[in-house]
């Protein structure tokens, strides 16, 4: 495994950050907790030191199973997790409704007023079992609250020792100029993969730039990415990845025809895909670290060993020629 600084922070973080989205279940159809567990403590054995989650993912039941998983661990791990998306109250900015695996209908808000940050971490600090966040992310933009408000209540948090650092997630640049006035943003966490990668054309280059770490999320487009979607696959109940443009139509089956040309590389390898995948994105510029999820145990072990290899020139170039030709309708 290998680690990063993120920016000028004192953090160090493993270039494969175990994603905690689908260990809550929500999105996902659900998810088994013991699974969930050992693919945490696989990721951990493996040398990842790093777990992002977020009180969103599964109202809570991410950040209790990720505090349940470290126990013993804590001082050698980095913990990243969030703010700002409430489902337990309307206030800010309605962003949408989610039925789940359950049936439970909720409606989400994004909020990052300056109580509601604090009301936050005390919740995700308790669910989690420590006493300090190592990277607190704003997880959307909330534009019912000045970003200034929102950075001045976590660069209370971290004065009295609660958040080590400020990061952001889903930031645009705009938004990190206002954020940055205020407090060192050493991290933006944003979608990145092989077939969503507008992210190069003006943040990767500003955060360069300003020494802001990248830490790229869904690198597999949540499992598309990994070649076995197909256009008879058949999704969970509360599994909303059919309503993403990617999983549907044309762009599904173009997008597994781009898989094709670009799966002998892997043989030759003898790894995966999800492997291949993962090993070019962490080989594009500006990106610290990438987030995986895994629902177990194996999924955890197949995603690590992506650090076991690293392609080379030339098969970076044959990658981006067949992803150049991909003509998506998004």
């Amino acid at each position: 495994m290998q680690y990063k600084k993120l920016a000028n922070s004192e953090i160090t973080v493993s270039v494969i950050t175990f994603g905690a989205w689908v260990t809550g279940g929500l999105f996902w159809g659900g998810a088994d907790k013991n699974q969930s567990i050992k693919a945490i403590h696989k990721a951990i054995d493996y040398g990842v030191t790093s777990i992002d989650t977020a009180p969103v993912y599964g109202f809570g039941e991410s950040e209790q199973i990720v505090g349940e998983a470290i126990k013993g661990n804590r001082d050698k791990l980095q913990i990243l997790t969030k703010y700002g998306l409430r489902w337990d109250q309307q206030k800010g900015s309605y962003y949408f409704d989610i039925t789940d695996h359950k049936g439970n209908k909720s409606s989400i808000y994004r909020y990052a007023g300056k109580e509601s940050i604090v009301y936050e971490c005390e919740q995700s600090l308790k669910r989690l079992g420590t006493d300090y966040i190592d990277l607190y992310q704003i997880h959307w933009h909330d534009v019912t609250t000045p970003i200034e408000e929102s950075m001045e209540a976590v660069a209370k948090l971290i004065s009295e020792g609660k958040v080590r650092a400020a990061g952001v997630s889903n930031y645009a640049v705009e938004h990190l100029e206002k954020a940055r006035s205020v407090i060192n943003i050493v991290s933006d966490q944003v979608p990145y993969s092989m077939v969503k990668r507008n992210i190069e054309d003006n943040l990767i280059p500003y955060c360069i730039k300003n020494n802001i770490s990248i830490l790229a999320y869904s690198p597999l487009e949540r499992g598309l990415l990994t070649g076995k979607i197909t256009p008879d696959y058949k999704f969970k109940p509360g599994d909303n990845r059919p309503k993403s443009p990617f999983f549907s139509g044309q762009n599904l089956i173009k997008i597994n025809k781009c898989l094709d040309s670009i799966k002998p590389l892997a043989e030759e390898r003898n790894i995966s895909l999800a492997q291949l995948v993962i090993n070019w994105t962490i080989r594009q510029p500006g990106i610290t670290s990438v987030l995986v999820g895994s629902r177990n145990s194996e999924q955890a072990e197949e995603n690590i060993k992506a650090m076991d290899f690293m392609l080379d020139n030339e098969e970076i170039n044959l990658i981006n020629r067949e992803l150049e030709k991909l003509e998506l309708q998004i």
